[in-house]
């Protein structure tokens, strides 16, 4: 009988702990994890992309939400401290007390070497400067026979060599070749010579070549020069590498223009 009292006593004491156990479980997983883990709720992320990082900051804590900047840039069309990108995306659904990651536009430029624009042309210097994010600026034309190519490059007002730091987002301005010299002469007389010792003549000194165009009926010798533009006067100058147009007796490929 005692034996009987005994069994019947460890099945009692068994269902007691399996019913706290039972208790334990359901409690832990029903109601205390719940209730410190907000099991089940969620929160949608704002957009704060555009916002000011203090802005951005007071408007997450009223979500319940942070923030940490893990990366920052320069942006010369962004405000100081604007913020850039942010993960997770706006709309995405995150947990209470959840880390938005942000990279935040810097404010001040960093420096970069200045690229080397000299002797390219104005259209490459645009691209390379644009590759560094770098801005064009003001284009001055300066008299050099090197036509459109790029002779000195300045960032405000100073000369700037390649190599040398500038900010990033500067702007730099160009002194480019107008394609003719700083040297001036008086306008050579080739009325009455030959097409192509007039030519050979005005190449010479440094002048180009303009429009030939062939005249009739002038009385003068096939392949004479009879007319030409600028005209040479007393006082009458001209630049290196400007171009005459020569007007030239005949018809045209009468006569060669070099022999």
């Amino acid at each position: 009988m005692l034996k009987v009292r005994s069994f019947r006593d460890v099945l009692i004491h068994l269902a007691i702990m399996a019913f706290l156990v039972a208790v334990i479980v359901v409690g832990f997983f029903y109601w205390y994890l719940p209730s410190t883990t907000n099991h089940g709720e969620s929160i949608s992320v704002p957009k704060i992309v555009g916002m000011q990082l203090p802005d951005a900051e007071r408007y997450l804590e009223e979500q319940n939400l942070r923030y940490f900047v893990n990366d920052s840039t320069y942006q010369t069309d962004r405000k100081p401290f604007e913020i850039l990108t942010q993960d997770p995306a706006p709309g995405a659904k995150v947990k209470e007390n959840r880390k938005i990651y942000v990279s935040i536009n810097m404010k001040n430029p960093p420096m970069i070497k200045m690229p080397k624009l000299i002797d390219g042309s104005v259209m490459n210097a645009e691209l390379i400067l644009k590759s560094y994010s770098l801005k064009k600026g003001q284009v001055t034309y300066v008299p050099d026979l090197q036509q459109n190519a790029v002779l000195k490059q300045f960032v405000n007002g100073k000369e700037v060599k390649p190599g040398e730091p500038v900010q990033k987002g500067a702007v730099v301005d160009l002194h480019v070749g107008n394609g003719l010299g700083n040297t001036e002469f008086e306008m050579p007389d080739v009325i009455g010579m030959p097409v192509d010792e007039a030519s050979v003549l005005l190449v010479g000194q440094g002048l180009q070549i303009g429009n030939i165009i062939y005249v009739q009926g002038s009385g003068e010798p096939d392949g004479t020069v009879v007319r030409q533009r600028p005209i040479a006067q007393v006082g009458a100058k001209i630049r290196v590498g400007e171009m005459v147009d020569l007007w030239v007796a005949g018809e045209e490929g009468s006569t060669p223009l070099f022999e």
